[in-house]
């Protein structure tokens, strides 16, 4: 019975969302802002339901299509072409703004350094979710995509490392309620260690698990065959990487990647998918994607709806998301600096879109709704983490299409 309604529920609000979706294309709206928008006002109607966003959700239902759909469709040369700048942003990108976003959360908001930390954490990595419906809204594709979606999908094994660390940072301190207080040293051969662990570990499960699904394909001319096989590897990749400690967000990223590039880019071979088999997986992907990101948006704004942002202030809400829009620009601006005159450069106008366009979302939120009760100012930095992800999606994506405008920056010139 309980599985009825929670289907009802879902299969209502994916109704709402292909309304939104007509809607948002005859007012030229981005799709993604109206469906945060649609869930707010169903909110205040009271007919947002009993299905709610959680951790859980956006991790073991929501996230592996997305990234799965987004990998697939990103060329192994273009990638290699940009490996330096997409890693170093990804990297040093998430360094550079938590340490200013964590700097900002205490001597601005005055938070012990604990939860100062874990929020900046959390909230420096740019979400890939949001980020690839961003650029699906305004059409734009070409190197700027490449690099914005590319960082997006990768930032997220540092990110992970970090909160982690994080987490272990506050038991060893004792921030925690029910912390021992013991002397957990974080050093940086641990962190090394932890990195590796999470980032090398998932994107070694996803290719493992890319390669035994295009051995499997190689056997089979059967195109529905075929397209299970990949939603098995999109979702095993992911789950496996979790359980193991590892990123499943880059194993799945892997995974894609692999299948993308050898079953469906490649030169025709026994490896590769059939013709309609190809297909019908690229058509099945993109519906998938269609409605995760549909159910990701409009539950983000109906819970958006019940957050209570006034408990930490209007003042403290506007410094935490100047804090966050400074951190990203001193991390881009400068990194971008160091390829001037490279092969790698990225010119002025791009990196405009790489700050402004570094969106907050899902993740984010999955991350912040993971936190034990007992951790320290818990729902202070689960506040503030909704309020930047609502300024985020609601305002910078509102906005992209307008700055793209007035960079000169279109289908056509983008590349």
């Amino acid at each position: 019975m309980e599985m009825e309604f929670v289907l009802s529920e879902s299969i209502a609000l994916l109704m709402a969302a292909s309304l939104v979706a007509i809607l948002a294309r005859l007012l030229r709206l981005p799709y993604t802002v109206g469906l945060v928008l649609a869930g707010i006002g169903l909110a205040f109607a009271h007919l947002g339901g009993q299905v709610k966003l959680t951790h859980d959700l956006i991790f073991d239902l929501l996230l592996p299509p997305l990234l799965f759909e987004a990998a697939l469709a990103l060329h192994w040369h273009e990638l290699k072409r940009d490996a330096l700048p997409v890693t170093v942003l990804s990297i040093f990108g998430v360094v550079i703004s938590a340490a200013v976003v964590t700097c900002g959360m205490a001597g601005v908001l005055h938070w012990p350094l604990a939860p100062a930390l874990l929020f900046a954490v959390l909230i420096s990595a740019t979400d890939p979710v949001a980020v690839i419906a961003m650029f699906k809204d305004t059409g734009i594709g070409g190197r700027l995509r490449l690099l914005v979606e590319s960082e997006s999908l990768f930032n997220d094994g540092v990110a992970a490392v970090f909160f982690a660390l994080a987490l272990s940072f506050a038991q060893a301190s004792g921030a925690m309620e029910g912390g021992s207080g013991a002397s957990e040293s974080l050093t940086v051969g641990g962190f090394i260690l932890a990195l590796g662990h999470t980032a090398l570990g998932g994107m070694g499960i996803g290719l493992l698990c890319g390669g035994l699904a295009i051995l499997v394909i190689g056997r089979t001319q059967d195109h529905l065959i075929e397209t299970a096989v990949t939603t098995v590897t999109a979702y095993g990749s992911f789950l496996i990487a979790e359980h193991f400690g590892a990123s499943g967000v880059l194993a799945t990223v892997a995974a894609g990647l692999l299948i993308g590039n050898v079953g469906l880019l490649g030169e025709p071979s026994p490896r590769r998918l059939s013709s309609r088999g190809r297909e019908f997986a690229v058509a099945f992907w993109e519906f998938a994607a269609f409605l995760a990101n549909s159910l990701i948006f409009l539950l983000i704004g109906l819970t958006i709806a019940g957050t209570a942002f006034t408990a930490l202030g209007w003042t403290a809400l506007i410094n935490v998301n100047l804090l966050v829009l400074a951190a990203r620009l001193i991390s881009v601006y400068p990194l971008c600096l160091l390829f001037q005159g490279s092969r790698w450069r990225v010119p002025m106008r791009e990196q405009h879109v790489l700050w402004w366009g570094g969106l907050r979302g899902a993740l984010a939120l999955a991350l912040v709704l993971a936190l034990p009760p007992s951790f320290p100012l818990r729902d202070e930095i689960v506040v503030a983490a909704f309020a930047t992800v609502s300024f985020s999606v609601l305002i910078q994506g509102l906005t992209m299409p307008l700055l793209l405008r007035r960079l000169g920056i279109s289908r056509e010139t983008a590349g």
